[in-house]
């Protein structure tokens, strides 16, 4: 009984404390993301898509909106933020300048969602032909409080073929109160009959400088300090997106707190540094095969996705042949700091060598799908692009013979004869590249073919991929001149090669860079089998089927 009655007193005990406790605690402070809470809340708000404002501005100032609008673009754009203004713009009490006063009872009801005149449908889960039904039945009654009734269906590509075809005549003559917004991410999936009955406007990725001011305006606001590569990380991480962008933001700050440092960002959230590219086009510039390696390890070993890491060089290797080619830095989405790193890095390679080098990487990130050991493939190709001879110019090769001309007195014989690019052989130097004019066709090497042959599969793979089994078992037999000589299993295989010599030879020259002829022939080896297997005794049951079927070998 003792043991029941505290068994039984204990539980009024426990809570009244926590009663009390409830009771004295303080509210927690409801948190928004950055995404709701800086939410456009007019048209001159929204990001990167003033052609698309400007327009419905103008439309509202003319009275000349049309029945039914669809937005398409990448996601986190402000395709449905500009919905919503729409629906606002058009349904405000009082107006200022085209743009929504949010201060008025329509206005208020839209941004809480409450208005029973604004209806948001998500068209991934309410994708059905009934649902369309219905939604056909309920446009006839007229808006309870504003000028118009507005239908916003997110993600209309969704939609089942029999919902568009029941959505057809209700958005080709809809009642005058009716607006029909209408939002995709994949334009291409929405049936022509419906895009012809709305006016369309199309969304484009936000420049990585928009979202940076767009996130430095907000840091200020909300009392942080952030410099100015930890935006322009942020913002190029967002690849066109606002939202995204915005969410990483929340992340950072969860991170690294109110001071924001593209150091403190790095480390916090495991991202690779943008000064290991530039150690990698260092090591290139000097040659060194084993600090390429070191590189690798150091990858490896902090735990960056290889994918992620020849993604930024490939980027890197752009920046400086942007550089390269225009002389200027505007074009690049990074920060000062690193526009004035890559004036300067442009100046130590030719523009053959970017090209050259970006094609490679590019290469490798492509193989890299389909490689059973992903490191080794990084590691082997890290190398072969550091030790690859620098390309010369030609006007440098032409001045080094004319010098060679003057010390040895006896080149009066060159005088006569211009120099072509085909009839000089560059001088290889270790830790850079060389490259040939493009119109040689320069011999390879069956080595140099071995070593790359992975990558012409993969490049293959990619473009054709019907020829892949022809090409995983054919053997390199020998490169005589252009002509590159192919191994295969038997007559059938040589008519494929034959008959796609071309595209194969474009996709050689892709991986390569040459001009090369491929010839296919039967293997020895493949001869050697079909005899064998000619002279190998027939089996009784095949005879038999011969015989009284007609059957033939296929």
């Amino acid at each position: 009984c003792v043991r029941g009655r505290r068994a039984h007193s204990g539980p009024f005990t426990v809570g009244r404390e926590r009663n009390e406790s409830a009771a004295t605690a303080k509210p927690m402070t409801e948190y928004i993301v950055t995404a709701r809470k800086w939410r456009p809340m007019k048209f001159e708000d929204v990001v990167g898509q003033l052609h698309i404002t400007t327009t419905l501005r103008n439309a509202i100032a003319s009275r000349r909106l049309a029945h039914a609008y669809i937005f398409s673009g990448p996601r986190g754009v402000g395709k449905t933020t500009t919905a919503r203004l729409l629906a606002k713009a058009v349904n405000c009490e009082h107006p200022v300048d085209q743009n929504p006063d949010n201060t008025c009872e329509r206005c208020l009801e839209i941004t809480g969602g409450r208005s029973f005149d604004v209806l948001e449908i998500d068209g991934a889960s309410n994708r059905g032909v009934d649902e369309i039904r219905n939604l056909r039945e309920s446009v006839r009654y007229a808006p309870s409080k504003g000028p118009y009734k507005v239908y916003i269906i997110d993600e209309v590509h969704m939609l089942t073929k029999e919902a568009f075809n029941a959505l057809l005549k209700t958005l080709e003559e809809p009642p005058p109160h009716v607006l029909f917004i209408f939002a995709t991410t994949e334009i291409n999936r929405v049936p022509p009959t419906i895009l012809s009955r709305c006016q369309k406007f199309d969304f484009r990725r936000i420049k990585t400088e928009e979202i940076a001011a767009n996130l430095r305006t907000i840091a200020r606001a909300e009392g942080l300090e952030a410099d100015e590569e930890s935006l322009m990380m942020i913002a190029r991480k967002g690849d066109g997106s606002l939202r995204d962008a915005q969410s990483l933001f929340d992340q950072v700050i969860a991170l690294c707190g109110t001071t924001i440092t593209a150091a403190g960002m790095i480390q916090a959230m495991n991202m690779v540094d943008q000064e290991m590219y530039f150690r990698v086009t260092d090591l290139i510039k000097t040659g060194d095969a084993k600090g390429g390696l070191d590189l690798v390890e150091e990858v490896m070993t902090k735990g960056h996705d290889l994918r992620e890491f020849l993604s930024g060089l490939a980027e890197h290797l752009r920046n400086l042949l942007i550089v390269k080619a225009t002389g200027a830095t505007t074009l690049l989405e990074t920060s000062d700091v690193y526009r004035r790193r890559y004036a300067v890095e442009a100046a130590s390679f030719p523009m053959v060598d970017l090209l050259r080098l970006q094609r490679f990487v590019n290469g490798t990130e492509s193989a890299l799908r389909w490689s059973a050991q992903p490191r080794f493939k990084v590691e082997a190709d890290m190398v072969q692009m550091i030790t690859m001879s620098r390309a010369r110019e030609v006007g440098d090769l032409v001045q080094e013979l004319d010098e060679l001309k003057k010390k040895t007195g006896e080149g009066s014989h060159f005088a006569d004869a211009p120099v072509s690019p085909a009839h000089v052989a560059p001088a290889p130097s270790p830790g850079v590249l060389r490259d040939p004019a493009p119109a040689v066709s320069a011999v390879l090497s069956e080595a140099e073919i071995s070593s790359r042959w992975g990558d012409f599969l993969a490049e293959v793979r990619e473009t054709k991929i019907s020829l892949l089994s022809v090409m995983e078992g054919a053997q390199l037999l020998g490169v005589n001149g252009d002509v590159v000589r192919l191994g295969v299993e038997d007559d059938f295989q040589v008519e494929r090669v034959e008959k796609n010599r071309k595209a194969l030879g474009e996709m050689f020259h892709k991986v390569f860079h040459r001009n090369v002829r491929l010839a296919a022939e039967v293997s020895a080896e493949a001869k050697r089998k079909q005899k064998e297997a000619a002279d190998t005794p027939e089996h009784p049951i095949i005879t038999a089927l011969k015989r009284e079927l007609g059957a033939e070998p296929l």
